[in-house]
């Protein structure tokens, strides 16, 4: 549905979009993932046909965004993150102009409002201002607009941004009933949104992709770099560079200290299980050793862990 190869958008002053390659298939929920500019924004403006990029090629369905540009948006619904809705307009007043402007003209545009309101659940605000509606009904209004002319595609630029933790439940649930007929590309910097509806991610940092892979493989590869809390019965200063210096040891961290009990994370290395020598190290320290815990590594941990190797990297 989606293939972008080579695609880089150069400013004066910066690289928004450096060189990125990716592919969405037919019926996928991918979540498009990065911190506040890391370039997601303008990689789906140049998707919608909104700017042109310096170098590379998109298409949208087949037909090149650029060269093809009316045919590549007849696929699109877009939502952008600010929804541009006009607050002296009825709901479905609004919807039937907005599926007008795409082309629908009688009963197929009064269908495709209809079956937007339905789904989007705005039956029951459908003759209301615009201006009255809340933050939520807003959202909903913008994805119907989106939804209008029934298209393949669905590109939602941070559709939750503002809505309380209620409205962002039931604004997930709807997306993921959407992917049941869509396919669906969600621009996010919230990890959970992507964690609960995609069934594969993007991440983006600093205008280069830098992950691609299903949600759960992502921290699934992290695992394998296990995380260790342990909770030592000890207050020497040296404990620290001694877990430290045992071989397959990435990082220790003390947490805190309660009394006589020092509490510690252990990053250890890919690949290595060091648990029996932390053990072994307490036994020959004489360091009474009350807890040792692996833990599992979240879709956050793995979002962190390669957003903050890639900075330190460039």
């Amino acid at each position: 549905m989606i293939k972008v190869s080579n695609l880089s958008k150069q400013y004066v002053e910066r690289t928004a979009v450096n060189n990125i390659s990716f592919e969405v298939e037919p019926g996928e929920i991918v979540g498009f993932l990065g911190p506040n500019g890391a370039g997601k924004t303008t990689t789906i403006r140049m998707l919608t046909g909104y700017i042109p990029p310096t170098s590379g090629t998109a298409s949208i369905g087949g037909h090149d965004v650029f060269s093809e540009s009316i045919k590549a948006r007849q696929k699109i619904g877009y939502m952008p993150e600010n929804v541009p809705l006009y607050d002296d307009m009825r709901v479905r007043e609004y919807l039937r102009f907005r599926a007008e402007l795409k082309g629908l003209r009688g009963q197929e545009a009064r269908q495709g409002v209809n079956e937007a309101i339905d789904l989007c659940g705005l039956k029951q605000i459908r003759r209301q201002m615009i201006s009255s509606l809340s933050k939520g009904y807003r959202q909903r209004v913008g994805l119907a607009d989106a939804l209008v002319n029934n298209p393949e595609l669905l590109i939602l630029d941070e559709p939750t941004n503002g809505l309380d933790p209620n409205q962002i439940r039931r604004f997930r649930e709807l997306i993921k009933q959407l992917g049941i007929r869509h396919t669906i590309l969600i621009s996010t910097h919230i990890l959970s949104e992507v964690e609960m509806t995609c069934n594969r991610v993007i991440i983006l940092n600093e205008g280069k992709i830098i992950a691609n892979g299903e949600p759960n493989d992502l921290s699934r590869k992290l695992r394998s770099a296990s995380t260790i809390s342990i909770e030592l019965k000890t207050s020497e200063e040296k404990v620290k560079d001694l877990i430290a210096a045992i071989a397959g040891i990435k990082k220790v961290s003390k947490e805190h200290q309660s009394g006589e009990w020092g509490y510690f994370t252990i990053r250890a290395e890919p690949g290595n299980d060091v648990r029996e020598s932390i053990v072994n190290l307490a036994n020959a320290q004489e360091w009474p050793l009350r807890e040792i815990r692996t833990q599992h590594a979240t879709l956050e941990d793995a979002f962190v862990e390669i957003t903050q190797a890639n900075t330190s990297d460039s």
